[in-house]
């Protein structure tokens, strides 16, 4: 490592303009990124929901596969005079649009489901002809124009409110949300940023230097992820988790690097020689670091989802990038600045307060005294907090699904109003008749009509679309003779057929349509009902086949195979982390407390954010107006695994400034004292710019990232607080020397990077590099 610093050094303008280069083509290419990640996501396997939309689109000639719903609202009745003709119109527009593939409407049908109890609100469901649900989602653009300039056009246009939405559409605004959110986010964070980071260094040139690293993380890293997606699907979710981590990170590793060097320049040494010592130490802690970060993050790659591995290919980019600006980038540029680091040093004397020691030193001693006790304290304070895990609900939330606000957003509203919303998100069931049999003869007719009364039986559902429901009281008999003569059957129904019965006519379609009431959560319910009747034998179904999608159905395969995979990522999770601090500290008891410590942080976090958003207790704070009633399945596997990757970072910082205080020493009362009064500082700079940066996401729009962005800024405050302040000093108290066993105490100069994480000294302020 000496010899990389000195090159480093010696080199320094030159890695200050490679690094400038880098810069400027990531934030030429950075803005570009958010458009190429995935929007739909789900299962990177296959799934009974991806086998039924497979054979959907291969197995019938006129799938209704992808649709949007355009939403119609008037003053007067669309059933006749003015506002049909602005229907009509509107509806030619659409038709004459080459991808259109068809379209549903009241006209078309003469459903009064197509409308409004007044008559003055219509929908009409136009079938997309494309792929994939990313292809549909850049059909959402033109198609909103479309009906605006059609709008536009008419005298009366203006009394008219259009609004296209369904699945790709509430797909692409969730995509403008997030990357709308990010932006904002950073905006916000940045002054914020600075303000802490001036308090904690007491120098505004000194403050500005993780700033930068922190931005250029974000910019290289999404860069490289908007490269990445020519490989393999990026999920939309990487963007916020990118910025986060990014400027979370890049500015914790900045934070002790500049730290360090400020501490190597008191004692003497010269801008070259203090950055190379910088380099040995910090710059080894840092890459240390690095490494227990990345455990949780390169845990998510063995998770079937595509979000899930989106997040942990876009954690190992951007720590990755973190860790590379702060062992490159930022020993550059101290060592061209020197001392000019501490401008203006009238700044410095008047945040003095903010460095004093004395209060961290008087709460150690506290704790010396009656560790046992605040072992008991801080025990009940997790448990309290770790209760409400116990009613953990997974599933799709019951509300604020969808960010509000937004035209696909404002468009379901509609749809509810209307009474119809389930429409745009059906379960659909597909029947295989059974071989030397169709779909359309009596006896599987039978079979159909019994799953459809079975499901409509239900009142979670609104209706059932199929073939043997065409025309309510219809009989078998009649439907019978009706499919008896297909060609006149298709001219009868000409849509309808093909949409609902293949080509070979095996196999054919029920959507089932949700009631309004039918919250997402329910609906998860739904589709296990629906597929409990699938493998049932009922009247007239032995033989057939059933399988259930649709945008529910995939969410509950993608929820258990998350569910599935989970124990393995924490086995994963817990036997690295169990590993890399039993190496570095030589120690049995560090890695276990180190676990137990983290599990209980984890799991009072989980508490919390069950709490708040599945019980809705204090949710109004972040601009909801009621409980989810769920938890999305992703939102325990991110937070388990970022959290368990972020808190090493406090755990290194604390442990290995004991570690070398007892080396030095041999007490060990002594050396946990001093430990959490030298670093006591740092990990509350440090945790207060990771709560920002974390907690600007839960006021985000997308209630995944709400969810995510609370869940690791509750995280980070428990850890830096009722952990590292109370229960780890308290426990390492209460142990005494069985603390470092096996390794016990090292003799002479410090040995490995363990001990040079938290620098030389022994007082407390800011002379700390981690």
């Amino acid at each position: 490592m000496e010899r990389f610093a000195w090159m480093l050094v010696r080199w320094r303008w030159a890695v200050l303009v490679v690094w400038a280069v880098i810069g400027v083509v990531a934030a030429v290419r950075a803005p570009a990124t958010p458009k190429l990640l995935n929007i739909r996501g789900g299962s990177a396997r296959e799934t009974e929901a991806s086998r039924t939309e497979k054979l959907l689109n291969e197995r019938f000639a006129r799938p209704i596969g992808e649709f949007f719903a355009v939403t119609l609202e008037g003053p007067s009745r669309f059933d006749s005079g003015p506002s049909r003709a602005v229907l009509d119109s509107l509806l030619a527009a659409l038709a004459a649009q080459p991808y259109i593939r068809g379209l549903v409407s009241y006209p078309a049908t003469g459903d009064t489901t197509f409308l409004s109890r007044d008559r003055r609100a219509t929908f009409v469901l136009v079938a997309i002809d494309i792929e994939d649900g990313d292809s549909a989602g850049a059909l959402v653009p033109p198609t909103r124009q479309v009906v605006r300039r059609t709008l536009a056009r008419l005298s009366e246009g203006g009394e008219y409110r259009a609004r296209v939405t369904g699945r790709a559409p509430l797909d692409l605004d969730v995509r403008d949300a997030v990357t709308q959110d990010s932006k904002r986010g950073e905006r916000a964070l940045l002054p914020l940023t600075l303000v802490i980071l001036v308090l904690a260094f007491g120098a505004l040139v000194a403050a500005t230097l993780p700033l930068i690293v922190g931005v250029l993380a974000i910019a290289v890293s999404l860069a490289l992820i908007g490269l990445l997606t020519t490989v393999t699907p990026m999920s939309i979710f990487v963007l916020n988790m990118t910025t986060m981590i990014g400027l979370g990170v890049g500015i914790d590793y900045s934070l002790l690097v500049v730290t360090r060097f400020r501490e190597e320049l008191g004692r003497g040494l010269r801008r070259a020689e203090a950055a190379v010592s910088t380099m040995v130490t910090a710059g080894s802690a840092v890459i240390t670091s690095g490494l227990t970060v990345v455990v949780g993050f390169g845990a998510l790659l063995f998770t079937p989802l595509i979000e899930t591995r989106s997040v942990g290919i876009g954690g190992l980019i951007v720590v990755a990038v973190a860790v590379l600006l702060s062992i490159t980038l930022l020993p550059a540029l101290l060592a061209v600045l020197g001392r000019e680091i501490d401008r203006p040093k009238w700044l410095a004397r008047r945040l003095t307060w903010y460095h004093s020691p004395r209060v961290w030193e008087k709460w150690a001693r506290t704790l010396a005294r009656n560790p046992i006790r605040a072992m008991i304290y801080g025990g009940i304070v997790i448990a309290i907090l770790t209760a409400p895990l116990f009613w953990i609900r997974i599933g799709l939330p019951s509300r604020h699904w969808w960010p509000a606000g937004t035209e696909a957003g404002q468009g379901l509203e509609a749809l509810s109003r209307m009474g119809v919303a389930g429409y745009v998100q059906p379960i659909r069931m597909l029947v295989e008749a059974p071989e030397g049999r169709t779909a359309a003869q009596t006896a599987s007719l039978r079979g159909l009509r019994t799953l459809s009364d079975s499901l409509r039986a239900d009142p979670r559902v609104l209706e059932v679309r199929s073939i043997v429901d065409l025309e309510p009281g219809t009989s078998l008999l009649a439907y019978s003779v009706l499919y008896s003569d297909m060609e006149s059957a298709r001219a009868q129904y000409p849509d309808f057929v093909d949409a609902y019965l293949s080509a070979d006519r095996r196999l054919a379609l029920l959507d089932v349509i949700p009631a309004d009431t039918t919250s997402l959560t329910s609906a998860m319910e739904l589709v296990q009902r629906a597929r409990e009747l699938g493998r049932m034998e009922l009247r007239g179904t032995k033989g057939m086949r059933v399988t259930v999608g649709g945008y529910t159905a995939s969410a509950l395969d993608f929820q258990d195979d998350l569910l599935e995979r989970f124990p393995l990522l924490v086995a994963l999770i817990l036997g690295a982390t169990a590993v890399m601090l039993a190496v570095a500290f030589r120690s049995v008891l560090v890695p276990i407390k180190a676990i137990i410590m983290n599990t209980l942080s984890v799991g009072a976090t989980f508490g919390l954010i069950v709490l708040v958003f599945q019980y809705g207790v204090g949710s109004q704070l972040f601009g909801l107006t009621g409980p989810t009633s769920a938890i999305f399945v992703v939102i325990p596997v991110l937070v388990f695994a970022v959290v368990f990757g972020l808190s090493m970072d406090y755990e290194v910082f604390l442990l290995s400034r004991v570690k070398e205080a007892y080396d030095r020493s041999g007490r060990n009362t002594a050396a946990t004292m001093e430990g959490l009064s030298a670093t006591a500082s740092v990990i509350t700079s440090a945790a207060l710019i990771m709560i920002m940066v974390f907690g600007v996401f839960a006021f985000a729009r997308v209630l995944p990232m709400q969810m995510l962005g609370f869940g690791l800024a509750v995280a980070v405050l428990l850890d830096a607080t009722v952990i590292r302040m109370v229960l780890v000093p308290a426990f390492m108290q209460t142990m005494g020397r069985w603390n470092w066993w096996p390794g016990g105490r090292a003799r002479g100069e410090a040995r490995g990077q363990v001990r040079e994480v938290s620098g030389g000294g022994t007082g407390g302020g800011p002379g700390l590099s981690s």
